[in-house]
């Protein structure tokens, strides 16, 4: 399929695209999929590179991983927090090959070490160190400090941490995704009691548990952060070439000794996702191009930002809407 501007579209409308300040958004576990990827490692040399860049360093077929599956394998922490950041790093470079370069980027959890690399903070090999640590740390984590998470859609945030805070144990609201989608993580049993308190408020239906392996940014993670630490120490942090909002605190970060600190809190801490794309928007950013596996953030800006546009990339299909929009037409 041809990815190049349609033909006889009107000039000014292209000029106006073409003058849109844009974001790059990094999803992160969770948009997992069996075959992702592999369109555009097929029709692009350039994303190819990259899972083989991955594949050799790895030392494993993670490539394979992605486009074949088996999905009980993919979707262990492990394995998809590193597919997940060479899909979205395959996906990059083909759309920086069409001239599509963002004024400022930012990723969801482990979607941040993508951004990192597409602001150059980060060269890709030490992007792949840095994942595979904390994903193997953090699965590590997951077994031994038995934890879960839950989503909660539609209660006042004040509310929920009321309610988290008079549980039990240890729970607290892991991601501030947008308005009315929370997510909070923790100790199973005081995970389930602020479910139950929530249920009673706002009905079944808006709260669930989620399928993972741990209680992700939550304090059971402290085991993985620590081990995590001695790694991200040994890799060098360039300064950001684009804007970088970091989930932390929702907002820029410029210096690096600020991103390696945030980044090792971030496995604890929660993610401030509704802040980071306000913060973004307040920089004069109109639209915003999810890079990677799924649609999750695109639809987090729409909720967050009603006025933004918002599309993604994830194979040929979605390449092509998006070249035409943005792409500078050689």
């Amino acid at each position: 399929m041809s990815v190049s501007k349609t033909e006889g579209a009107p000039p000014t409308t292209i000029h106006r695209k073409k003058m849109t300040q844009l974001a790059f958004i990094f999803p992160g576990q969770g948009s997992q999929r069996v075959g992702m990827g592999a369109e555009l490692a097929r029709a692009y040399p350039i994303a190819d590179a990259v899972f083989q860049e991955a594949d050799a360093a790895l030392g494993r077929a993670l490539s394979e991983l992605c486009f074949e599956g088996p999905e009980d394998t993919l979707k262990q922490t492990e394995n998809t927090q590193l597919a997940i950041l060479v899909c979205s790093v395959a996906t990059l470079r083909v759309l920086e090959t069409f001239g599509i370069v963002p004024n400022a980027v930012a990723g969801h959890s482990l979607g941040e070490y993508s951004a990192l690399v597409a602001a150059e903070v980060l060269d890709f090999s030490d992007a792949l160190r840095l994942v595979h640590a904390r994903a193997s740390y953090m699965a590590e984590a997951g077994e031994t400090q038995q934890g879960t998470m839950a989503a909660i859609l539609g209660m006042e945030t004040d509310q929920l941490q009321q309610f988290c805070d008079t549980a039990d144990g240890i729970v607290n609201i892991a991601n501030y995704n947008c308005p009315g989608q929370l997510v909070i993580s923790g100790e199973v049993a005081a995970v389930n009691r602020v479910v139950s308190l929530a249920k009673a408020e706002i009905g079944e239906r808006r709260c669930r548990l989620l399928p993972v392996s741990g209680a992700f940014h939550s304090p059971l993670m402290a085991p993985a952060q620590q081990k995590f630490g001695a790694v991200l120490d040994s890799v060098t942090l360039h300064p950001p070439k684009l804007d970088i909002a970091m989930n932390v605190t929702g907002t820029f970060a410029t210096d690096v000794d600020d991103i390696r600190r945030l980044l090792f809190q971030q496995i604890t801490q929660s993610v401030q996702w509704e802040q980071t794309l306000k913060t973004i928007a307040e920089s004069g950013i109109t639209d915003f191009v999810e890079v990677g596996p799924g649609k999750v953030l695109a639809g987090l800006v729409r909720r967050t930002l009603p006025e933004s546009g918002a599309m993604n990339v994830e194979d040929v299909k979605t390449l092509s809407v998006v070249t035409d929009a943005y792409g500078d037409g050689e």
